[in-house]
């Protein structure tokens, strides 16, 4: 990951140093397990406790001769230990040591996302929570649909947010796991109750069947949740941009002291955060895809597969801790335009309470057909009043004007008490109950 987008916790588990680290957790255990099998003597199971330790520079001396990392990390941990050191890697394949170490990469990796998934649904939820009962313009295809709360649609948010956090949350689960059968998954040279003790030691559970590697199901799985979660914080990426433009301009990014929007136009306040997120939810896809074809590999295995992984799994979590950790930002520095809001909700006239009025006319005994006739004729007459650049026409005022409705609309207040924000919002409370991320009074 190029630094611009590296977070200090990622490149700290990502790092070459603590990759070894995890090798060498592998191995120690290893080594212990046969220990207590009796094959490892206790004055050299003394040596390798003592002395065992690994030189990433040493390493990577080794590997330009040996042109195979895992043959120069042993190499190089067997250096330090002394003659004991013979019994390091007793009985195992290289992708022992390399997948039971990269389910502890992985699950350590996800622990951090899952910690800053966490920060983020508390700033959705209590930005949520501020505007709860703000009403604001609901839109479905981009055009106007009926009236909603500017905290609901945050709540939307941190509610796929919880759910995201379920997911990272299983396939942690799913990538915790040992393996240590062999070069084709037989245990022909390191029995079961060595995986087993091993297993407990690391605090992992077994692959029920392996080949010489655990199978990448399991890391497709923990790829394409990344990219799920990527996929939900481009989605509140692509609502705060649509609200930041200057036709609706109800909320926008923040802005810093000092910062610039255009190198030619100084007017400029970009939604270039939201944006950043957009495009990095697109690497996450890319690299989910990536993952999912290291599924099939050849029989037991090949080893197309490590390459790809050098580059996805660093990539991946470096970006979408640094996409949670932007749209964090985002979020709580969120200037909401309140009064802009409102202005937006009257724009359209009256045309928001459409459908409202549909079922009250039907209610009151009109067909569905006639009813969606007048409210529809009404309404275009409405927008046509809008668009002309004349006199705009409220639809309350068009409706109450229509003689088709004379026998229907009752007393003079039966058609405005139709145009009631608050019965759009009178479910808010029990919609935020349901959300353990959002407090509610």
């Amino acid at each position: 990951m190029i630094e611009r987008y590296s977070t200090g916790d990622m490149k700290r588990i990502w790092s070459d140093d603590n990759r070894y680290a995890k090798w060498l957790d592998v191995e120690l255990a290893v080594c212990r397990a046969w220990a207590r099998d009796g094959a490892v003597p206790p004055g050299d199971m003394a040596e390798i406790e003592a002395r065992a330790s690994f030189d990433a520079a040493r390493i990577a001396e080794i590997e330009e001769v040996t042109q195979h990392d895992v043959i120069a990390f042993v190499s190089s941990v067997a250096e330090n230990i002394g003659p004991a050191g013979r019994f390091v890697h007793l009985g195992l394949t290289s992708s022992d040591v390399i997948d039971t170490a990269a389910s502890l990469l992985l699950s350590e990796a996800l622990d951090v996302i899952i910690a800053a998934a966490r920060g983020l649904r508390a700033s959705l939820g209590r930005r949520a929570r501020e505007y709860r009962y703000t009403p604001s313009v609901g839109r479905s295809h981009g055009i106007h649909a009926e009236p909603t709360t500017f905290g609901l649609k945050l709540l939307g948010h941190a509610a796929e947010v919880e759910r995201d956090i379920a997911r990272l949350e299983q396939v942690k689960e799913d990538i915790r796991v040992c393996k240590l059968s062999g070069a084709v998954g037989t245990y022909a040279n390191c029995p079961p109750h060595i995986e087993a003790l091993v297993a407990e030691e690391l605090g992992l559970a077994r692959d029920l069947v392996s080949t010489q590697v655990i199978q990448r199901d399991r890391h497709a799985r923990v790829i394409s949740a990344l990219a799920l979660y990527g996929a939900g914080l481009e989605r509140l990426a692509v609502e705060i941009r649509h609200l930041q433009r200057t036709e609706v301009m109800e909320a926008s990014e923040p802005f810093g002291r000092g910062q610039k929007g255009s190198s030619a136009m100084p007017h400029k306040k970009n939604p270039i955060l939201s944006e950043r997120v957009t495009g990095m939810a697109r690497l996450l896809r890319g690299y989910a895809s990536a993952a999912l074809e290291n599924v099939a590999l050849w029989h037991e295995r090949d080893i197309s597969h490590s390459s790809v992984e050098r580059v996805i799994w660093p990539d991946a979590f470096n970006i979408a801790h640094y996409m949670t950790n932007v749209m964090r930002r985002i979020v709580d520095g969120l200037v909401v335009n309140e009064a802009q809001i409102s202005r937006n909700l009257e724009i359209t006239k009256g045309l928001l309470f459409s459908g409202r009025v549909l079922l009250a006319l039907v209610e009151w005994g009109l067909s569905r057909e006639d009813a969606y006739a007048v409210v529809q004729e009404n309404a275009m007459r409405c927008w046509e009043s809008i668009v002309s650049g004349g006199e705009p026409k409220p639809l309350l005022s068009l409706l109450s004007e229509d003689p088709r409705l004379s026998d229907f609309a009752g007393g003079s207040g039966r058609l405005e008490s139709l145009f009631d924000l608050d019965f759009y919002t009178r479910h808010v409370d029990e919609i935020f109950t349901r959300f353990s991320c959002v407090e509610v009074d």
